[in-house]
């Protein structure tokens, strides 16, 4: 019963700043800054167990859009976060401040294919609420127009990650997540 205790409270901080950082989506922000990717980052690196990892952080991202309201392209939002969750969980075996620039940009640059993917696969308007054409030139019209919002996407990630894996390290009990 102890050793249940004790994993549990080593549990408890991780899933509270991952609920944190998805709930702080409410508060109103510019276009793609939010702490999406540092959540789906954090969540695969925080836990010992990837379904524990996935459904912490799709109940978080669920919750928040409940508030939010859902939109047309969040099968495509929630696959990109499960795959970084994913390689956070399987790749990345140790975070420090230095390494978290690079996987900032690494979780910020699979989220901003994939998300983009599904807005030119979904058909969704593009400028002058006209679909992109379904096509090659139709799909990198998609991405380079989406470029001026993968600077905010990637600042957010930094803004938000730091700040958790500085927290999360401080606490010498919690710094070992696996």
């Amino acid at each position: 019963m102890n050793k249940l205790f004790n994993i549990s409270k080593k549990q408890m901080f991780p899933i509270g700043l991952v609920l944190i950082l998805a709930l702080s989506r409410l508060i109103p922000h510019p276009w793609n800054f939010t702490p999406v990717i540092a959540v789906a980052m954090m969540s695969g690196y925080f836990f010992k167990n990837i379904y524990f990892s996935l459904f912490i952080l799709l109940i978080s991202m669920l919750i928040a859009d409940v508030f939010i309201g859902f939109y047309e392209n969040m099968i495509f939002v929630y696959l990109s976060l499960a795959l970084i969750t994913f390689v956070f969980f399987k790749i990345i075996k140790k975070i420090n401040f230095k390494n978290l620039f690079i996987y900032s940009f690494a979780g910020s640059l699979i989220f901003f294919i994939v998300s983009n993917f599904g807005v030119w696969a979904s058909g969704s308007p593009g400028p002058g609420d006209i679909p992109y054409e379904r096509n090659l030139t139709g799909l990198i019209e998609c991405y380079i127009l989406a470029i001026p919002f993968f600077g905010n996407t990637f600042l957010s990630t930094l803004i938000f990650a730091y700040p958790t894996i500085f927290i999360y390290k401080s606490l010498p009990t919690w710094s070992s997540p696996r």
